[in-house]
């Protein structure tokens, strides 16, 4: 592979949510792919397969991004297989309901440090290996629309998921004035894959509760990341894609 070859690096895009959607189509517009996962070796490999019959590299690469040293080692193996970085998603994070008289402080820092200090390492390491190249390069972060307006059950995952449009400005800020063509900004997803498990008329409800009056797609996520991938006169944005629940006090 030339390294001149676009690279993207998307965590979490091991298992078929919404990082592997982002790396099928930016697989399809020429770019290697570096496939990130925690646990999921298999659907890991299954996903770099499908990225090679498309035609482009692709690797699978491990780890725990709630262990710093792990999420830079990440950057530096992406680096050694394919010679440059031009794009980074950080799609990995986790979240679990959890009342709040059960959340502990431990909890607390796990969700800091996987869906915080995770995005924070990978974004650091990527993100001052494109100040030193020419073309800069795109970060994607990934937060959440209801920092806004949290729902119950997730304290934890809100102080977390809250502190990413502030750490979006920071880097764009921190790296733009380092090479003006490196850039962050930061989609925030609504309701865009609601898990099966939800009961049926939650599921309609959650619909309701949007201007659009319906659930999101993937792909909706994954045409708001291209264009912050690919207009180089956005940065520092931090983009609702949540067909306008964060702004309709009229549902849930």
């Amino acid at each position: 592979m030339s390294q001149s070859t676009r690279t993207a690096l998307i965590t979490g895009s091991g298992k078929k949510r919404i990082g592997w959607h982002l790396a099928d189509a930016l697989a399809r517009r020429g770019y290697a792919i570096a496939v990130h996962y925690h646990r999921s070796a298999d659907e890991a490999m299954e996903t770099v397969d499908h990225l090679r019959r498309l035609d482009v590299a692709a690797e699978a690469f491990q780890a725990d991004l709630a262990n710093a040293d792990a999420a830079r080692s990440l950057v530096d193996s992406v680096l050694a297989r394919f010679g440059r970085l031009d794009v980074l998603a950080t799609c990995a994070a986790i979240w679990e309901p959890k009342r709040l008289e059960e959340v502990t402080t431990d909890d607390l820092r796990r969700y800091f440090d996987v869906n915080l200090a995770g995005t924070f390492v990978c974004a650091q390491a990527a993100g001052l290996t494109m100040v030193r190249q020419p073309e800069g390069g795109a970060i994607v972060t990934f937060g959440d629309w209801a920092v806004r307006r949290p729902y119950l059950d997730h304290a934890a995952y809100f102080a977390a998921k809250g502190a990413i449009p502030t750490l979006t400005r920071c880097l764009a800020v921190e790296l733009g004035t380092r090479n003006p063509r490196v850039r962050v900004n930061c989609i925030e997803p609504g309701p865009a894959m609601v898990p099966d498990s939800v009961d049926p008329d939650e599921r309609a409800a959650i619909a309701r509760a949007t201007l659009v009056g319906r659930e999101g797609s993937p792909e909706a996520i994954v045409q708001a990341a291209l264009l912050l991938i690919e207009n180089d006169f956005l940065t520092g944005v931090c983009l609702p894609v949540d067909g306008g629940r964060s702004i309709y006090a009229g549902g849930l």
